[in-house]
């Protein structure tokens, strides 16, 4: 089988999240779409938009390309805004086989969710583009079906936080079941190799009554640390002394994580080490929280939250919905983020996050001012912070800023107050 996870026209709804990350790598409930499509064993091929292109091939070099060889058929196309949870391997299962054809398709409105050709000779052999498939895929007008699972796309960021929410449990079960760990204690679970365990400090409390908790491969949990599951943490991650974990927390691999956490996606090479609390919310890559960084995720009146980002507010049909932070974005100590704000990209918040944020500005709107960040600065910094993770920038790395920078111009644009430059 050939799988294709592509990206549609909409993937730009779901900034700040996808403005440097394609949207299969978004992490929901603790699992990235590209990971579980390599479950089905077949050759992956990525169609992303164009800025994104030689960062794959550098960070997931088994893709396949046309240097390999033709496609082989059936093939599999997956649309990248898919909110991943285990149960779809059967739905996509289900679809290869549908009799009919060309081929059959899942759409969702206006958006095809998954869909399989018979053969390879309706597709060019060169690498394709995003619209260039989108078109393809309409003019062959392929039958619809319904394959029963329901499959749900993220149509914006906070759906990213909403999804979480529903498919962690179902999601850290099938780990479970799937993967290569064992039960250590009542709900918790680490690596079945004994070299590849956690570390685990004194008096750490678990209480798996809601769900499990899941330490992957050399994590470390300082002292006194307290996690109510569902919670997984991923590989050589580190859990501070008195944190609290509390309740569908998924933390990607290689982050420093203290103080109180509930209910967010926190991706890979980000830190929130000190005391302050982050809830119902989304973190990219390489974010840093101040101490003293909190969110509120509940409006005084228990009304639904509308999210609020720089092109401006849509309801999130979440009661809790905290914030969504893009990726190298920063925040100072004691900053305090209202419910339901975005930060762009790497930004840098100062004082009271009180409206949305746009990439690449320094964000101090309650000392009055908002700055922009220049290029050079951001690149010398991203070079700064892989350094301290023994991480080499590479040249794929800072074009991938330089292009986050004119995709997000319009957001620094359409902001409510001018920049001061």
């Amino acid at each position: 089988m050939h799988i294709i996870l592509f990206e549609d026209d909409k993937v730009v709804d779901l900034y700040p999240i996808t403005v440097g990350r394609p949207a299969f790598s978004i992490s929901v409930g603790s699992l990235r779409l590209l990971n579980l499509a390599r479950q089905l064993g077949g050759e992956i091929e990525l169609i992303a938009r164009p800025h994104l292109r030689d960062l794959l091939r550098e960070d997931v070099p088994f893709a396949w390309t046309p240097a390999r060889g033709e496609r082989k058929g059936p093939i599999l196309l997956i649309n990248a805004r898919t909110a991943p949870r285990y149960a779809l391997l059967n739905a996509w299962r289900a679809l290869t086989t549908t009799p009919c054809e060309r081929g059959a398709a899942i759409v969702s409105g206006s958006s095809i969710v998954a869909a399989t050709l018979n053969s390879a000779e309706f597709l060019p052999r060169q690498e394709i583009g995003c619209a260039q498939l989108q078109g393809i895929l309409k003019d062959l007008n392929l039958q619809t079906v319904d394959v029963g699972e329901p499959i749900a796309l993220l149509e914006r960021s906070s759906d990213a936080v909403r999804y979480h929410l529903r498919y962690i449990n179902e999601n850290l079960e099938s780990r479970v079941a799937t993967g290569d760990y064992c039960e250590i204690a009542d709900g918790l679970f680490v690596p079945r190799a004994v070299e590849e365990r956690p570390e685990i400090g004194e008096y750490f409390v678990v209480d798996s009554k809601n769900g499990p908790v899941i330490l992957d491969k050399n994590v470390k949990i300082g002292p006194f640390a307290f996690m109510r599951g569902p919670v997984y943490v991923g590989r050589n991650s580190r859990i501070l002394e008195h944190a609290a974990i509390k309740d569908y927390v998924a933390i990607g691999s290689t982050c420093k994580v203290g103080g109180e956490v509930e209910a967010t996606t926190i991706e890979q090479y980000s830190n929130k080490q000190h005391h302050g609390f982050l809830g119902h919310s989304y973190l990219g890559s390489w974010v840093n929280l101040g101490a003293g960084t909190c969110n509120s995720d509940l409006k005084n009146s228990y009304n639904e939250v509308w999210q609020e980002t720089p092109a401006g507010k849509s309801p999130s049909r979440m009661q809790f919905l905290g914030c969504v932070v893009g990726d190298y974005a920063k925040t100072a100590i004691n900053t305090s983020i209202f419910t339901g704000k975005t930060i762009g990209a790497c930004s840098m918040v100062y004082g009271f996050v009180t409206t949305a944020v746009p990439s690449f500005v320094n964000y101090a709107r309650s000392f009055g001012q908002t700055t922009e960040i220049s290029l050079e600065l951001m690149i010398a910094t991203q070079e700064r912070m892989f350094f301290r993770r023994d991480v080499k920038q590479r040249p794929c790395d800072i074009k991938l800023i330089r292009d986050m920078y004119e995709l997000t111009r319009s957001e620094r644009q359409l902001a409510n107050e001018p920049l001061a430059l």
